[in-house]
């Protein structure tokens, strides 16, 4: 049950309710993905800080939605963030040779990158 203290339809009500929930969601996994600490609040300024990182993730998985369709691709949002946190770089020197070995991609983050138009960097390179 919801109660607001708007004119707006139930039906709307619900659905602002329901994108409110997509922040908090989406907030909460991009915090776990830059794995950031709870942050506390003191002052407005972090206050608002806080509520446009939240509508800024929320704007960015629906673009990422949005483009994943348009590749007719319906991929799981858990099997997005664990196969894009897999992918690592590792630069190793010997002297004055420098190579980075990119690690290999798995599951959907191939598909993620070709729906957002971000090429993956070769497997070996030097640099």
């Amino acid at each position: 049950m919801l109660q607001t203290n708007t004119q707006l339809p139930a039906a709307e009500v619900a659905l602002k309710y329901k994108e409110l929930w997509q922040v908090e969601h989406a907030f909460r996994d991009v915090k776990t993905v830059f794995e950031t600490r709870p942050v506390y609040h003191k002052m407005d300024e972090t206050i608002r800080g806080h509520v446009f990182c939240s509508f800024l993730a929320l704007v960015l998985k629906k673009e990422l939605d949005k483009r994943l369709s348009q590749q007719n691709l319906d991929l799981e949002w858990e099997d997005i963030k664990r196969d894009l946190s897999a992918l690592r770089e590792v630069t190793l020197e010997e002297g004055s040779s420098r190579i980075v070995i990119r690690t290999v991609s798995r599951g959907v983050c191939s598909n993620v990158c070709k729906a957002v138009g971000v090429a993956l960097p070769p497997a070996i390179r030097t640099l």
